[in-house]
């Protein structure tokens, strides 16, 4: 140990006397050998094989990682990175105009903190009232405590590249979503598994309102003497779409898409029945 004249010795086990020269502060910490000590440290958060962060679920095991890079890495609208008994954490990236959707997490809070873009995060303890609201950037934090509903919507040009801390976990281990219509199906999957049709989105009666303009398009069809085997195949194609994520509208070009090119060679068979 060095003999540091006219200075306060602590007596306590973990501190430690270090000269002062020039009045820069040393560090009080043990040296490591060189060998670690030039190190890249870049290195140490990569896998050897290709130089890029395997992007998967590692909990409940210790985990260190460079969350930054893990975070601007992602390309997923979803992927659980850790899971554990008490918290989750998660990477998503929003596309330009895309939002994660109005939801509630009654019995969880959550933090978010943006590594990438702008955006807009409104919350409130009401779907129909989102009275708070404020414009998110790059290292920007947001805290959503449990029973608030709330949006973040990606209001840039480019991806909006975030990580999710969720405590207690809200999603399964291993939890990968590639696009938001594949998390939308999953959501559905489960709530209809565990026997709940509350957290759907919508009520029945708002999902009867929202797919108004296939049932719309539908009754056209009749009118047009089109056979009614070919109307409920493509309304059912339709209704999975919207299932998935996709606008009614988007639905009804997509389904006629499939049938005007061959995609879907059934579609114009049965047309023609």
């Amino acid at each position: 140990m060095y003999y540091v004249p006219n200075m306060y010795q602590c007596q306590c086990p973990y501190c430690v006397a270090v000269p002062m020269y020039n009045h820069v502060r040393q560090t009080a910490y043990p040296t490591y050998p060189s060998s670690v000590e030039h190190t890249n440290r870049r290195d140490t958060y990569h896998s050897a094989n290709g130089g890029e962060i395997s992007l998967k679920d590692y909990g409940p095991n210790p985990y260190v990682v460079n969350i930054n890079e893990a975070t601007l890495q992602n390309n997923t609208f979803r992927t659980a990175l850790w899971t554990g008994t008490h918290f989750q954490v998660t990477l998503m990236s929003l596309k330009a105009g895309e939002s994660i959707g109005l939801e509630v997490h009654p019995n969880l809070d959550q933090f978010i903190r943006i590594e990438q873009g702008q955006g807009i995060v409104q919350m409130g303890q009401s779907k129909d009232n989102l009275n708070f609201t404020r414009n998110v950037y790059d290292d920007s934090a947001i805290v959503i405590p449990a029973g608030y509903y709330h949006n973040l919507t990606n209001t840039g040009n480019i991806p909006l590249k975030l990580y999710s801390i969720y405590a207690p976990p809200n999603h399964p281990f291993g939890t990968v979503h590639p696009t938001k219509a594949d998390a939308e199906a999953a959501e559905m999957m489960e709530n209809h598994h565990n026997g709940n049709t509350a957290n759907l989105g919508k009520t029945p009666d708002e999902w009867i309102q929202h797919t108004k303009y296939l049932v719309n398009e539908g009754l056209e069809d009749v009118k047009r003497g089109i056979n009614s085997t070919h109307i409920l195949q493509e309304f059912i194609l339709m209704g999975v779409l919207v299932g998935k994520g996709f606008s009614p509208e988007r639905a009804y070009k997509t389904v006629e898409e499939w049938e005007r090119t061959g995609e879907s060679k059934l579609l114009q068979q049965s047309k023609n029945m």
